[in-house]
């Protein structure tokens, strides 16, 4: 094993701990996650879209020319042309299998299709659950943490005044008071 294997297992370690400790940002980590799932699955359901449209368009101009071909040996053979009833219904035979290759591949597409929506819908579900959590140990936390000292009234003015504790209050007077006796015998001196 490397030192960057180690350093690597340690610091997957540490943060599996931490996630532990802080359940909800483990959440979030997962809300993310989905996210990403959820994007990915729209990009691929918009890809699978347009492959889906092209291959109708695919299909649609190869039964044209099946049906063309087709009228084109029905022609052929009421002229009595045998000369390009052969080939054209060899043509019609390619098509026909090309048709139906795309047929296939358009019902493969599909059926990805719907799995892809339904797999989408579900990452979109588990992600508002996920969301729902992380909101309810937000409040829960919120509600239950205790108030930090260092954090509390960050946001007040240092300016503003707050209302005095009546203890406080007369120890503020009396020191008042006694600041200004001093002061007076001072200047009687």
């Amino acid at each position: 094993m490397s030192i960057f294997d180690d350093f690597s297992r340690f610091l997957e370690t540490r943060l599996d701990e931490f996630l532990k400790a802080h359940p909800h940002l483990e959440m979030m980590a997962l809300e993310e996650q989905l996210r990403g799932q959820e994007e990915d699955a729209i990009a691929t359901l918009a890809t699978l879209k347009r492959r889906e449209a092209e291959l109708e368009t695919a299909v649609l101009e190869t039964a044209k020319d099946i049906k063309r071909w087709h009228e084109r040996i029905a022609k052929a053979e009421s002229a009595k042309r045998l000369d390009l009833v052969k080939p054209a219904k060899e043509r019609e035979a390619t098509l026909l299998r090309q048709g139906n290759h795309l047929w296939g591949q358009m019902k493969s597409v599909k059926s990805r299709l719907a799995e892809t929506q339904t797999l989408q819908q579900q990452i979109h579900a588990k992600r508002q659950e996920i969301k729902a959590k992380i909101a309810t140990a937000a409040q829960t936390a919120n509600q239950t943490a205790p108030k930090d000292s260092s954090t509390t009234g960050w946001h007040r003015s240092p300016f503003e005044s707050k209302p005095l504790d009546p203890l406080e209050e007369s120890f503020q007077r009396w020191e008042t008071e006694a600041e200004l006796e001093e002061l007076k015998r001072q200047m009687g001196k």
